[in-house]
């Protein structure tokens, strides 16, 4: 199980695959550069980046699904925990940020389908939405798609929502982190934190 989780009562997650830019895009948001494994499923345990003065806290949660070199077993341990760590801490959590590879997520989702199985971003995102947390999806390396509306529509027709993807700008983000375009994700992070009356947060995507 994850350990030393700083005792603070708001909380965003950041989930997602292995390699999809959660470590740049946790950068982004809070300005600090964190130590991440040379290889996929080193990173075992959170990155938490929290201030001493705030109830609040981001959370880089270790990235899940298939790892080259990485055995099945560790591989399903990383993802158990992950699991047990949303369903504790659910009620602290503001929002579930799944964060995905914009250019291959939608060819991953499809061959997971293709065999029978529940791709693992269409699994997170109903497993946020069964323990009470609104999932947001952060669509991001926009910068290697060619045809943007096209794709973020085939993201949510995968998910579930109902394309065109524009009505759904309050929890679809396209962003581009390495580039520090983010802009898109902080709307939604500053939607979600008024809807829980917490205007007080808002400083820190803004």
């Amino acid at each position: 199980m994850f350990e030393d989780r700083p005792d603070r009562d708001a909380e965003v997650v950041l989930v997602g695959r292995s390699n999809v830019g959660k470590s740049t895009l946790m950068r982004e948001l809070t300005g600090h550069d964190f130590s991440t494994g040379g290889k996929p499923g080193v990173t075992r345990q959170p990155n938490h980046f929290d201030w001493a003065s705030e109830d609040f806290m981001f959370t880089d949660l270790p990235g899940f699904g298939f790892m080259s070199g990485v055995e099945a077993e560790h591989r399903e341990a990383i993802k158990t925990n992950i699991v047990h760590y949303l369903e504790e801490n659910a009620e602290h959590i503001l929002a579930g940020v799944v964060v995905m590879d914009g250019k291959a997520a939608v060819d991953i989702i499809d061959r997971h389908a293709e065999r029978g199985n529940l791709p693992h971003d269409v699994e997170m995102f109903g497993f946020l939405e069964d323990v009470g947390v609104e999932p947001i999806v952060a669509v991001n390396k926009t910068d290697k798609i060619d045809d943007l509306d096209e794709r973020l529509d085939e993201i949510c027709d995968r998910l579930g929502l109902y394309p065109p993807w524009q009505q759904w700008s309050d929890r679809v983000a396209p962003i581009c982190a390495k580039r520090g375009d983010i802009e898109a994700l902080e709307e939604c992070l500053r939607t979600r934190f008024h809807e829980h009356n917490r205007d007080d947060l808002l400083k820190f995507v803004s």
